[in-house]
């Protein structure tokens, strides 16, 4: 699922004491501003909508509203894996809102959103993992919203093929799943989940007739350049179109520390290796988040 990490400052450890560390300068954004971002953020505080964008506080929240994109996550806000990177809360999620798929159809509709991302928390508790309410929900975009395109970044539903069939069925314009880290270190990070297993996923979404498969890696974690480029190898070998590549942050001092801050320089060569490697888009960048410019990826 999306890293909701965007606003905390990171800490490090140093000789078992943890010590906040100032973000380096090309980590600080300036607040979203415009016409049209003002409107949107109206609108959500008026119905109490749900983004991501808002609820993540995402850096990248008034460029991405400007233009006309919005990530929506669905099936609560509780997950049953516990990563060591991510904010979203761990625990026994609630029941099922079944009215939810109408709930995030209005909220598109309320918020004329040209192209909307939806993504979800893990619901290993369910024999479908969630896979019915994926489906529903872009069936009810696509009934009220009939020219928004759509991006689904789904988890990897245990890598249970007919769980993933609905969201081949449903047949959004991209769909991404996440890798997040290097294989080395995707024990430590991901916990319940297993590298090749994503890898499958997203080559088995592939062979299904996806028409954009893409994914995701965070930075600053302890990986190693080389290891970064055999990730994007391995992503390409399995057909990804699309990557994405950003700056971890800690989003708690019970989450796993920033071992590094990834330059703009280095992020740069990531994003060129990727697009010799034939990768269709590469958005590589310290702010940069799954969702980050996903309007155009699409084309």
């Amino acid at each position: 699922m999306e890293t909701v990490l965007e606003n905390t400052l990171p800490v490090e450890t140093r000789g078992g004491a943890e010590t906040s560390v100032a973000k380096p300068k090309w980590l600080k954004v300036k607040l979203p501003i415009g016409q049209k971002y003002t409107e949107l953020r109206g609108l959500v505080d008026k119905y109490s909508l749900n983004t991501i964008c808002t609820s993540g506080s995402c850096p990248n929240m008034g460029e991405c509203w400007g233009e006309g994109t919005a990530t929506f996550m669905i099936l609560g806000n509780v997950c049953t894996r516990s990563c060591g990177f991510c904010g979203v809360k761990t625990g026994r999620p609630e029941t099922v809102d079944w009215d939810e798929p109408e709930k995030v159809a209005r909220s598109i509709k309320i918020m004329n959103i040209k192209h909307a991302v939806i993504t979800s928390v893990d619901r290993d508790d369910l024999k479908d993992g969630g896979s019915i309410i994926w489906i529903e929900t872009v069936k009810a975009i696509r009934r009220m919203n009939p020219n928004t395109t759509l991006e689904t970044l789904i988890p990897d539903f245990q890598g249970i093929e007919r769980n993933i069939d609905r969201i081949v069925e449903a047949n959004p314009e991209v769909v991404s799943h996440n890798v997040e880290t290097v294989r080395r270190l995707t024990r430590e990070v991901r916990i319940q989940a297993k590298y090749d297993r994503s890898l499958e996923v997203l080559r088995y979404l592939k062979e299904k007739g996806i028409n954009r498969t893409k994914s995701g890696i965070m930075l600053g974690l302890g990986e190693q350049e080389e290891e970064v480029y055999q990730t994007m190898r391995d992503l390409r070998e399995a057909n990804v179109d699309i990557v994405t590549i950003g700056q971890y942050l800690q989003p708690s001092k019970k989450h796993l520390p920033v071992k590094e801050f990834i330059t703009p320089e280095q992020f740069a060569k990531y994003e060129q290796f990727g697009l010799e490697l034939g990768f269709r888009h590469v958005e590589s960048g310290p702010l940069v988040r799954s969702s980050y410019k996903a309007q155009k990826h699409i084309l």
